[in-house]
């Protein structure tokens, strides 16, 4: 099989894009997974002062 040039340049950048794109996807993920657990986090800590609050002790 004859290989040209320009065969090897575009299977090289469909690569080059397919780990971009997988790269992108992967940190979307972890980022959108890191922000709700931070949400979660926020919720958890505002539940906890309520509760101090409402036993009579100091919030913080």
């Amino acid at each position: 099989m004859n290989w040209g040039v320009g065969t090897v340049k575009r299977g090289l950048m469909l690569e080059t894009i397919i780990i971009i794109l997988v790269i992108l996807w992967l940190l979307g993920f972890f980022v959108m997974n890191i922000g709700s657990l931070i949400h979660i986090l926020l919720v958890i800590a505002v539940i906890v002062v309520l509760l101090r609050i409402i036993q009579g002790r100091k919030p913080i």
